[in-house]
C-alpha cells in the first residue's frame, strides 16, 4: 500500500497569519496530486490553543496560528474538499509521534509500499515528518514532492530538501536538479 501524507495545508499556512505566494501556488498541485493518488491519503493540522504564545515555539515564532477552532487552522478549502472521511491528525509539535505510529501500525498490518510527504511548510514540519517516519520505517521507502510544497522562503524550502536527500529521502519533482 502507498501512503500520501498531506501535511499542514492550512488557512494560516496558506494566505492568513504566515501565508506566502509560494504556498499559495502550489495549493493547485497538491489537490491535482491528491485526486489522482493511488493508496491511502492522510491529513495532519498544526494544532495550538490560545496560550500559544506562552509556548516554546510562541516564544520562538510569535505569530499566533493554527489555534484550533479557527479559520486558520482549517484546511485550505480545495484541500478540505477531499479530505472527506480520511484521517486528519492534530499535531502540537513540528513531528507527529502519532502519524508515525499509526503509518508504523498500517505497515505491521500489510507492508506499505511508500510514504509521499507534500505539505507546509518543507522546512518544519515537512522535514520534521518525514525524517521521523524514516526513522520508524527505515526501509519503506520515504519520498517528498518538491512539486508540493513550499518553505517558510524559497531558500530555506531548497535546503530543507538538501537535507532530507542527504538522510536517504527521495526527492521527487525537484527544480533545483
Amino acid at each position: 500500500m502507498k501512503i500520501l501524507a498531506v501535511i499542514d495545508m492550512q488557512n494560516d499556512f496558506v494566505d492568513g497569519a504566515l501565508g506566502t505566494a509560494e504556498a499559495q501556488a502550489i495549493v493547485p498541485r497538491v489537490c491535482e496530486k491528491i485526486r489522482g493518488f493511488d493508496g491511502a491519503v492522510l491529513y495532519t493540522r498544526d494544532t495550538h490553543g490560545p496560550d500559544y504564545l506562552q509556548t516554546q515555539e510562541g516564544r520562538f515564532l510569535p505569530a499566533v496560528h493554527c489555534v484550533k477552532g479557527t479559520h486558520g487552522y482549517a484546511l485550505c478549502p480545495g484541500v478540505a474538499a477531499l479530505s472527506a472521511g480520511a484521517p486528519v491528525i492534530d499535531k502540537p509539535a513540528f513531528g507527529s509521534r502519532e502519524l508515525a505510529e499509526r503509518l508504523a501500525e498500517m505497515h505491521r498490518e500489510e507492508a506499505l509500499e511508500s510514504v509521499t510527504f507534500i505539505g507546509l511548510c518543507t522546512d518544519i514540519c515537512v522535514i520534521s515528518n518525514a525524517l521521523l517516519v524514516k526513522a520508524f520505517l527505515p526501509e519503506v521507502p520515504i519520498i517528498v514532492d518538491a512539486s508540493c510544497c513550499a518553505g517558510v522562503t524559497p531558500e530555506s524550502h531548497r535546503r530543507a530538501l538538501e537535507c532530507m536527500k542527504v538522510c536517504q529521502i527521495v526527492i521527487e519533482n525537484n527544480a533545483a536538479d
